[in-house]
């Protein structure tokens, strides 16, 4: 499994992405400000900006990120927004946006290790795809934890619409498929349809 180990708030400046997008929410790189903008940039060049934001985004590698692209595309519906749902849908993600986890870095790191039930069965592939009407909690052990403690009085993340959060029971549901208006990662989705496209 690869690592990736890149520094988040220089990527996040080179691409135009707040670090409260990745859950880090007062870190700030003033290192060799503007430093690689270019006056122009080429067709390409965009496309492949926005890819790799999604990329960085979702903490996804370019052979998996190319499997949902290809599994978007024989879906129906307009293939840019179907491959976004479908990195929302991811396990890490959604445990993500729960609040159980404070990025989505450490969201794959409690997925990993085991913490995380969906059904009530263990499940530790943080590119698990959930569907709706799956109800993701944590392991009965780790609920008890340092880790884990301060949930239950709430996570002070805002729950999108398409999951709701029992914060007594750590309890989440995927109440819906997400909708584009509700993924809040300001990207061009058609860009990357057209980068693969070519």
């Amino acid at each position: 499994m690869a690592v990736n180990k890149q520094p988040i708030a220089k990527k996040c400046r080179s691409f135009d992405v707040s670090p409260a997008v990745m859950g880090y929410g007062n870190k700030k790189s003033n290192r060799n400000p503007g430093g690689n903008r270019r006056k122009k940039v080429s067709e390409y060049g965009a496309q492949l900006k926005e890819k790799q934001k999604v990329k960085f985004v979702y903490g996804v590698q370019e052979k998996q990120f190319r499997h949902y692209f290809e599994k978007a595309s024989n879906m129906k519906g307009i293939t840019g927004e179907t491959m976004l749902r479908l990195l929302e849908q991811r396990l890490d993600n959604v445990v993500y946006r729960l609040g159980l986890a404070k990025t989505r870095r450490m969201a794959r790191q409690v997925v990993v290790h085991g913490h995380i039930r969906v059904n009530g069965a263990k499940v530790n592939i943080p590119s698990y795809q959930l569907k709706v009407g799956d109800v993701v909690t944590l392991r009965p052990r780790s609920a008890e934890s340092e880790l884990f403690k301060g949930l239950r009085e709430g996570t002070g993340v805002i729950t999108p619409k398409w999951l709701t959060f029992d914060a007594q029971n750590l309890t989440g549901k995927v109440e819906a498929l997400p909708a584009r208006e509700d993924i809040d990662l300001q990207v061009s989705e058609n860009m990357i349809v057209e980068y693969y496209s070519r």
